[in-house]
């Protein structure tokens, strides 16, 4: 296999300063097959195996690149390279030298993400993965299993060529025989029953990101719930808000589930918040071959997939811009007070605070013009008259749906 040749001699500083960030950040793998983290007490063997192949940095051209590179769990499985969310927050692909153009959504919390569809009664597209709902579910009936299929053969992030090149690297790792395990004797056949063996790869992935070690709701919100953790009179208050003045709850449904099932924080349903350019994205620096439009390029999000999927103009324009609502729990997760997270689907806002303030004064304070002026939400946001220090509750309440919360004896 001939790996592709790269060059660095005319890369932009801010994409050398991305990259080296990156390779500093390393990856969680290697090819012996170690996996972090947990010691995968209470896994079943599908998702055991799903963790295997999520955590894999050999499934990349050239190896080094595994999925958990841009999905960590001590981030809320997000990009974990700090460097790298403070500046343009899109991530280097397994060629360093090449970016995608969003920023890794969180890959916890996602999988009760039904398949895409259009709620008549909301007036709203619910559904899919991805920031622009591209992995339908329509073939699999799974948008998750559809969605972890996806990076393996982009040119942009993991750059495997073809699917029987993946199965064939899985072939030769030290998990295959859990593969054959699982999913029966000749499961792997990278010659004959291709398709067939990749489904399964994005089927395993899907069981993991299901499972309780990438799910555990054990916030301090979900200690709340049980009736085994108070919330302080900031955090109580930072709730009351949400749920009322700020209108956070209704993108961020925070009532139980059906069945009395936590809530995930997320309608699954899409919108343009009128969230600014990110200068500092990458992908307006990526040869014309990826990106034609380089400093031009604007973000359709959900539209431009519907329009690409060869829907008519009156479905895809008033879907123009829209991005998936993303799960809060987890928004505050980092390994440090100092790290840097990013927020919006271009890594636009730095902090939970910043974000607040704009979904607050968006219409009223000087923000920078919306990426896409088109079908903004102007009901729910934009001018909601919260005051600083209301701000700085709803904040504090988010704070609080992180997991690895450990309750006092």
């Amino acid at each position: 296999m001939k790996v592709p040749r790269v060059s660095v001699r005319n890369t932009p500083a801010c994409l050398m300063l991305a990259m080296a960030a990156f390779l500093l950040a390393g990856c969680p793998d290697d090819s012996s097959g170690k996996i972090v983290p947990g010691d995968d007490i209470g896994l079943s063997p599908l998702e055991q195996l799903g963790k295997h192949l999520f955590f894999d940095s050999q499934l990349s051209t050239p190896p080094g690149q595994a999925c958990s590179a841009c999905h960590s769990p001590e981030v809320g499985w997000t990009g974990p390279a700090a460097e790298i969310n403070a500046a343009g927050s899109v991530y280097p692909g397994a060629v360093h030298v090449r970016f995608g153009n969003r920023k890794p959504p969180a890959s916890a919390y996602a999988g009760e993400s039904p398949v895409l569809y259009y709620d008549e009664e909301l007036a709203t597209w619910v559904g899919g993965m991805f920031w622009d709902g591209r992995a339908t579910g329509l073939t699999l009936g799974d948008p998750l299993a559809e969605q972890a299929l996806g990076p393996f053969l982009n040119p942009l992030e993991q750059n495997m060529p073809m699917a029987r090149l993946v199965i064939k690297r899985i072939a030769g790792s030290s998990y295959a025989s859990l593969f054959e395990e699982v999913w029966g004797p000749g499961s792997l056949d990278f010659v004959k029953d291709v398709a067939a063996s990749y489904e399964r790869v994005g089927r395993s992935i899907s069981a993991y990101e299901h499972s309780a070690e990438v799910n555990p709701f054990t916030s301090k919100y979900d200690y709340y719930l049980k009736g085994e953790a108070s919330l302080t009179t900031q955090e109580a208050w930072g709730m009351e808000v949400f749920e009322g003045k700020g209108n956070c709850s209704a993108c961020h449904p925070n009532q139980l589930r059906e069945g009395g099932l936590p809530p995930l924080f997320t309608d699954f349903a899409y919108d343009n918040l009128g969230v600014p350019k990110n200068p500092q994205n990458p992908f307006y620096q990526m040869p014309r071959h990826w990106n034609p439009a380089r400093a031009q390029w604007v973000d359709p999000g959900l539209g431009g997939f519907l329009k690409n999927a060869g829907y008519a103009p009156e479905v895809y324009e008033p879907e123009w811009g829209k991005m998936k609502v993303p799960t809060l729990r987890n928004a505050d997760r980092r390994p440090s007070s100092t790290f840097v997270k990013a927020y919006g689907h271009n890594g636009f806002f730095k902090s939970l605070k910043e974000i607040v303030a704009f979904y607050n004064t968006r219409d009223v304070a000087s923000w920078p013009e919306p990426e896409v002026p088109q079908n903004v939400n102007e009901q729910e946001v934009g001018n909601l008259g919260l005051s600083e220090e209301e701000e700085d509750a709803v904040v504090a309440f988010m704070q609080t749906l992180s997991d690895g919360w450990v309750p006092a004896p």
